[in-house]
């Protein structure tokens, strides 16, 4: 899908984002998608949390050996 961005396509997207944004955010509209792009990296390599895990069942054995 992205293969057939080359340069000149770069470039006019660029141009573009300069006229909307402007020269002093266009800086920052960086910054903040690189922030998120980062923070969705991380949340998908994230382990599972424990709280979203199925309880582990108790053998009857268990259950008689723990006092309550």
């Amino acid at each position: 899908m992205f293969g057939s961005i080359g340069m000149p396509e770069l470039i006019v997207i660029f141009v573009i984002a300069l006229l909307v944004f402007g020269p002093n955010r266009l800086p920052d509209v960086g910054r903040s998608i690189g922030e998120a792009i980062r923070g969705f990296k991380k949340a998908v390599g994230a382990p599972e949390s424990p709280f979203l895990k199925e309880p582990e069942k108790q053998t009857k054995a268990e259950r008689s050996s723990k006092p309550d």
